[in-house]
């Protein structure tokens, strides 16, 4: 199911274009801001910032930019019919791309976050962290990567889910927990530190996780599929 040659063109496709700076900027600035907050205060202050900038914002973020980058001009460009018009299984393009998607989401989103809690002092919840982060990310690829072959808007549609859903609502009322991406990452971290906040049960995390992250490459795969019976751009 994975196409190595359409792999090998969503990562030009997002180390060619200008978001991909942007996308490396927010976890310099994650660190960065973490970093300065540990020196002029101390590590259990900075770390604070973590989950709730990590999580929340950071992570996210990244999440859209990679998706959009892979598949979103292909679809605003109408490109994505040429592509379509290849004897080339149409959920493989979805799983290739997802996968390019989701190492930059890894690299440039989970993987800070880890670096940005070491630097608090605290390895386990690092590790804790790091490993939530991985799950959460992995399903806000496979979520932004769906939009991104639903609308040609999927940046804006992201970022509004990103801004009301997940920042707002998801910090102001517990059971928006339930339907959170970053809480589930953040319950699957609680189990590894109990340190960290514990807003959901852990077999839904997981099983939620799953699911959205499954349904969201089978979706972008099954519109896909519509693009080229309909001829849509």
């Amino acid at each position: 199911m994975i196409n190595t040659t359409i792999a090998k063109l969503a990562l030009q496709a997002l180390l060619g274009r200008r978001r991909f700076y942007l996308l490396l900027a927010f976890p310099v600035l994650l660190i960065g801001l973490v970093g300065l907050v540990t020196a002029l205060t101390d590590g259990e202050a900075a770390w604070e910032i973590v989950p709730g900038l990590g999580y929340t914002l950071v992570l996210p973020l990244v999440a859209i930019l990679a998706a959009s980058s892979v598949l979103g001009p292909e679809v605003d460009d109408g490109s994505i019919v040429y592509l379509l018009s290849k004897p080339v299984s149409r959920y493989g393009i979805a799983i290739s791309k997802w996968l390019v998607a989701l190492a930059a989401t890894l690299v440039a989103g989970s993987l800070p976050i880890f670096v940005a809690a070491l630097i608090t002092g605290d390895t386990t919840r690092a590790v804790a962290l790091f490993v939530g982060a991985v799950v959460a990310g992995t399903t806000y690829s496979a979520l932004f990567l769906a939009i991104s072959a639903v609308t040609r808007h999927a940046v804006i549609a992201s970022l509004m889910f990103v801004l009301i859903w997940e920042s707002l609502l998801g910090n102001l009322f517990t059971g928006v927990a339930w339907l959170s991406i970053s809480q589930w990452g953040v319950r699957i971290a609680h189990a590894l530190s109990d340190e960290l906040p514990d807003p959901a049960n852990l077999p839904w995390a997981i099983g939620a996780s799953l699911v959205v992250t499954v349904v969201g490459v089978w979706f972008a795969g099954d519109r896909l599929r519509s693009f080229s019976l309909r001829g849509e751009d």
